[in-house]
């Protein structure tokens, strides 16, 4: 397996361009199978988790073409089978997306029970409550979701807990159903509207994406369409952090500042000057080092969890003391005791990491454990005397394209070795 060699490096410096979200590129790729005809989605990052979902798409009989940009056209006319294999969607907890889809087109599907990062519980009951109580019948055996519907039937929904993929099955299967469909309690995160935005597109009727009740109104059919696909968030976030936590001057491009309100914040909070316009943010340091901050995860508008393992890094080499609470999942924690292998100073306590930032981490080997733990460990990486080597880097590449390419961009000494 490939690993990563990052070197302490000093202040980042220059302009880095931002690819498309891949949480919102994955449940728009699932969403082209409500349409007939063509649909041609842009701006989609090239990562192994797309390249995942066009394959489970292909699995079906979908005809795809990616051109040179990772532009893809989805062509569903040719669908052969409505079955999502263990083989595919064990690597990726996305591919549960096509189960609404495929059960309000189709009237049936067969999806595995879903994989993906060992950063806790993210149960699918949510999921199938919500097709149950629009009408499928659904059973679960030999790991495998097996779910049948004439037609699903618009109804009122309200969610134990906020989650994202289930917000995203139950919008997309709403939107072919018989009648209005309320999700209360609904996820708000800007990869869910994107969705909506693109169903809207197609021809949907879908209102109140971005707050906590999303309104869908079911149509008969929908119609292929173009989409580009909004700037990932996190991408943007993590690269702004290795400004801060190499005391650089980072500009982000094709970005949008107001899906990280949040984050900038803390930023502004450990002492970045940040400056925006319409699509770039940029963050300089002035060569200082960066104060310790607390976080405290919830879901959007709060502070992303999938921030979280980022700031960590930073509060390992800020000043003073920062307190990082996770609130979202209850095993994303795991990248602590590989901090601790670099010389950091960090407690556990419950669901509270408590940092006490010092002056200099030491290079270690280290091991990734999950997709943001991976970013987390390539940016203690940057600020950690001698040369670190991250293992396990294949859950790196689920979520961020070419970062060793990107940061050697801004100045990093990184490189990537074949293990």
């Amino acid at each position: 397996m490939d690993k990563l060699i990052v070197a302490q490096s000093g202040p980042l410096n220059g302009e880095v361009r931002i690819s498309g979200a891949k949480n919102a590129a994955l449940p728009i790729l699932a969403a082209t199978l409500l349409a007939d005809g063509r649909s041609y989605i842009s701006n989609v990052p090239h990562l192994h988790d797309t390249t995942t979902s066009i394959e489970l798409l292909g699995e079906m009989g979908v005809s795809l073409s990616v051109d040179e940009r990772m532009a893809v056209e989805v062509d569903t006319s040719s669908i052969s089978s409505f079955v999502a294999p263990y083989e595919l969607v064990k690597t990726m907890r996305a591919s549960i997306l096509v189960l609404g889809p495929l059960l309000a087109r189709f009237g049936e599907a067969e999806v595995s029970l879903p994989g993906g990062c060992a950063i806790g519980s993210r149960p699918v009951n949510l999921h199938i409550d919500g097709l149950r109580a629009m009408g499928a019948d659904i059973r679960v055996e030999n790991g495998y979701i097996h779910a049948t519907a004439r037609r699903l039937r618009g109804a009122r929904i309200v969610m134990d807990i906020v989650t994202v993929t289930g917000t995203e099955n139950l919008m997309m299967a709403a939107a072919l159903a018989d009648g209005e469909t309320i999700l209360e309690n609904a996820a708000r995160e800007p990869e869910i509207v994107d969705l909506a935005d693109f169903i809207n597109a197609m021809g949907g009727k879908v209102t109140g994406a971005g707050s906590d009740t999303i309104r869908i109104s079911g149509v008969e059919r929908l119609q292929g369409t173009r989409f580009e696909v909004l700037p990932d968030r996190i991408e943007t976030g993590t690269y702004l952090v290795a400004a801060a936590i190499t005391g650089g001057r980072v500009r982000t491009l094709d970005t949008r500042p107001h899906l990280l309100d949040a984050v900038l914040a803390k930023l502004r909070d450990a002492g970045a000057d940040i400056h925006y316009g319409e699509d770039w943010i940029e963050l300089d340091m002035h060569g200082k080092r960066p104060r310790c901050v607390d976080i405290h995860t919830a879901p959007h508008p709060a502070f992303p969890t999938d921030m979280q393992a980022q700031f960590c890094a930073l509060n390992t080499v800020g000043e003073g003391v920062g307190t990082v609470t996770e609130t979202i999942f209850e095993n994303r924690f795991m990248h602590v005791q590989e901090l601790k292998r670099m010389g950091a100073n960090i407690k556990l306590e419950g669901n509270t990491a408590i940092i006490a930032g010092c002056q200099q981490l030491n290079a270690a080997p280290v091991m990734a454990t999950d997709l943001r733990a991976s970013a987390c460990l390539v940016l203690a990486g940057l600020a950690a005397e001698g040369e670190t080597m991250i293992e396990r880097i294949y859950h790196i590449d689920r979520g961020y394209e070419r970062i060793e390419e990107k940061l050697a961009g801004l100045g990093a000494v990184i490189r990537r070795i074949a293990g």
